[in-house]
């Protein structure tokens, strides 16, 4: 049994290592073969900026004060947003999962609605709401609601039907049922819903400033490619990235600490 526990513990030791190694040579790899393709093809600049001038630009848009106004003005969006995709995503899939007859009335509109390509909705928005921070937040939370939604039904079903009957023996009522059982049971799968909505709503924000807008990453993305900056262009598309894992890593964290028990939770501390 020692050996068994000591093998698991480095086998468990050297995956958690792993990704600290080859994830920076994968990066090392990409940036290099990105430098000798622009010396040996001679590309223009204008066209695909060598990975230095990507790394000045990006250095000058931390510096700038404007740069972090663009920044902060997106972050605002995207987690009042998806605050609000969560919140009426959780609630309307608990009520979905639980109650059939308003599942079989509410899934074809559901589905109506998410086969519609959400970026169709953001001119609508933008018409309703003005081109203010207002439409960007509620299409961050229209594109995070959906999968929140969807991953909280099928969370609330996947609840073992023989510890509803415990419960149930037990007395235990509707309220008591969903806080101690369907809530904690379904906590995997609304994580994982919430992991994709985090995203998501970045996506939703960006793309609102993108159409409309003067503030924001995604209008400081449309004012560097209107002044051909291909330089600047990337530098906040990278800037955008790494906002997004910051966002994605901030929900790993979040998974950790209330399911510690679940085997997603030690993925998570793998990846």
């Amino acid at each position: 049994m020692p050996d068994r526990t000591s093998a698991a513990a480095r086998i468990r030791s050297r995956d958690t290592a792993l990704p600290w190694i080859t994830t920076p040579i994968l990066v090392l790899f990409f940036i290099a073969a990105w430098q000798f393709y622009i010396g040996a093809g001679e590309v223009s600049a204008l066209i695909l900026p060598s990975p230095g001038a990507v790394w000045t630009a990006w250095l000058k848009l931390l510096q700038s004060p404007r740069g972090w106004q663009h920044t902060l003005t997106t972050v605002h969006e995207t987690l009042v947003g998806f605050g609000i995709g969560l919140a009426v995503g959780i609630v309307l899939g608990v009520l979905i999962g639980r109650i059939r007859w308003l599942e079989a009335t509410l899934n074809p509109f559901i589905v109506a609605i998410q086969v519609v390509p959400k970026v169709a909705f953001v001119p609508l928005f933008i018409m309703w709401f003005g081109f203010g921070i207002t439409s960007k937040v509620i299409v961050a939370a229209v594109l995070a609601f959906f999968p929140i939604l969807t991953n909280t039904v099928l969370g609330v079903k996947s609840v073992d039907a023989g510890h509803r009957d415990v419960m149930t023996s037990l007395n235990a009522s509707r309220f008591a049922v969903l806080r101690r059982l369907e809530l904690p049971s379904s906590l995997p799968y609304i994580l994982t819903g919430m992991e994709v909505g985090v995203v998501l709503a970045i996506i939703g924000a960006v793309v609102g400033e993108y159409l409309g807008g003067n503030i924001g990453l995604g209008y400081l993305l449309i004012s560097r490619m209107n002044a051909f900056e291909t330089d600047g262009l990337f530098a906040v598309m990278i800037h955008m990235m790494i906002l997004g894992f910051v966002f994605y890593f901030g929900v790993g964290v979040l998974r950790r600490l209330l399911i510690p028990w679940h085997q997603s939770a030690w993925l998570d501390r793998v990846h």
